[in-house]
């Protein structure tokens, strides 16, 4: 073969193999209309968006679609974003993140069915079972009451008249019945949310959040996306008997994140953590010896519990309330509720206990003790007394005798 020969035989094979590979990649990159794909944000300049789809072309999207209430881009320069390829307009690639209306919109809702994308309506009305949602502008469609929030909503007038993103969950009819769910998006918003908050949320962190419902064992708190138990126990130093009369719904509060469980999603707080442990001064506040009023909290078989302040309790042993008498139930004497004083007989503040006393039978048996000590210098003093005069008797008669 000669040398000419060879070489067209290699350019030919080169030509060959580069067809191929345009070939390969061009369907490597080729994009259905409908296709979802994560595409990175390379600049945020007019009304569009453009993106890096990591194919062969930028795409754009409307920056109109990202934009809050107060007309502020939500986004952020190279942020990733899930998109929905809608196809080639004036030679660009061009993307959504949900459908909106008009006609274009209308047409492509069979679309957004099969490929989850988005879609843009206006709850209208409030029906039986639900709601009327106008998507594409005209098309009517029924979103049930449990796929419009992430709860069920106590009053369906508070979504009447707003803008929300839906996803397509029923298609039927050519487009004449359609089922739409809100709440699908906003899982999969939580959901991504939730493994951003993965990276951050630590044990022990401070953390601010909403009181999403009460119950009779502590109330759920809501902070961004993750939702935890704030239990009765954590609400504060003192014992609480109903959460109600501590929190409401709606309520914002400042709680420590208690424990982390992301394998069984459970998250617990406290807000008893952010406040100032009162047992910290109770040593210099409530001394040995010292007297206080207080409120009979709870009785037991075994003795009475005082509050004394926020967060201090003390127990009066049954034996020192029957005032001598062998009394069988702290009720024989005090009711809950009862306001009473007390003398602080010990402190422990390593093992949070007081030791109290009823003041009106400490102070009685301080009395009978002082009696009791009054008689017995009383007697002691006659008895030095007498055995001085007898003592003078004996030395007068033995000077007589020895006269």
């Amino acid at each position: 073969m000669s040398t000419n020969d060879e070489k067209e035989e290699l350019e030919s094979a080169e030509e060959s193999f580069a067809d191929l590979f345009e070939k390969s990649f061009s369907a490597q990159t080729r994009l259905e209309p409908g296709q979802k794909i994560d595409a990175k944000i390379m600049k945020i300049s007019g009304d569009w968006i453009f993106l890096d789809t990591g194919r062969k072309g930028e795409g754009v999207l409307e920056k109109k679609e990202l934009l809050n209430a107060d007309g502020e881009v939500t986004v952020k320069e190279g942020e990733t974003i899930t998109t929905w390829f809608l196809g080639m307009v004036n030679n660009e690639l061009r993307f959504t993140t949900k459908l909106g209306s008009g006609a274009a919109g209308k047409s492509q809702l069979e679309d957004a069915w099969r490929n989850g994308i988005p879609v843009d309506g206006h709850v209208e009305k409030e029906v039986k079972g639900g709601f009327e949602v106008k998507i594409s502008g005209s098309v009517r469609a029924f979103c049930p009451y449990s796929q419009i929030a992430m709860r069920r909503l106590d009053n369906g007038a508070d979504v009447i008249g707003k803008h929300l993103s839906f996803r397509i969950t029923e298609y039927g009819e050519n487009g004449r019945n359609l089922v739409l769910s809100h709440r699908a998006i906003l899982e999969e918003e939580a959901a991504k949310q939730k493994e951003a908050q993965k990276e951050i949320l630590k044990e022990g962190m401070t953390v601010r959040g909403t009181i999403t419902s009460i119950r009779d064992f502590g109330a759920f708190v809501s902070i961004g996306s993750i939702e935890g138990l704030l239990p009765i126990s954590e609400l504060g130093w003192t014992r609480v008997k109903d959460v109600s009369e501590v929190l409401s719904v709606g309520q914002n509060v400042e709680v420590v994140v208690k424990q982390i469980d992301w394998e069984h999603d459970r998250i617990s707080f406290s807000l008893k953590d952010t406040l100032a442990d009162p047992w910290d001064n109770v040593a210099a506040n409530y001394p040995e010896g010292s007297f206080h009023r207080g409120q009979v909290a709870r009785l037991a078989q075994f003795g009475a519990f005082v509050t004394l302040a926020s967060g201090i309790d003390g127990l009066i042993h049954i034996s020192k309330l029957g005032a001598g008498k062998r009394i069988n139930h702290p009720r024989e004497v005090l009711k809950e509720g009862e306001t009473v004083e007390v003398k602080v007989e010990s402190v422990d503040r390593e093992n949070r206990r007081l030791s109290l006393s009823l003041a009106e039978v400490s102070r009685a048996a301080e009395e009978e003790e002082r009696t009791i000590e009054d008689f017995r210098r009383s007697s002691a003093e006659s008895a030095t007394k007498t055995m001085g005069t007898l003592g003078d008797l004996l030395k007068t008669k033995l000077e007589k005798t020895k006269k």
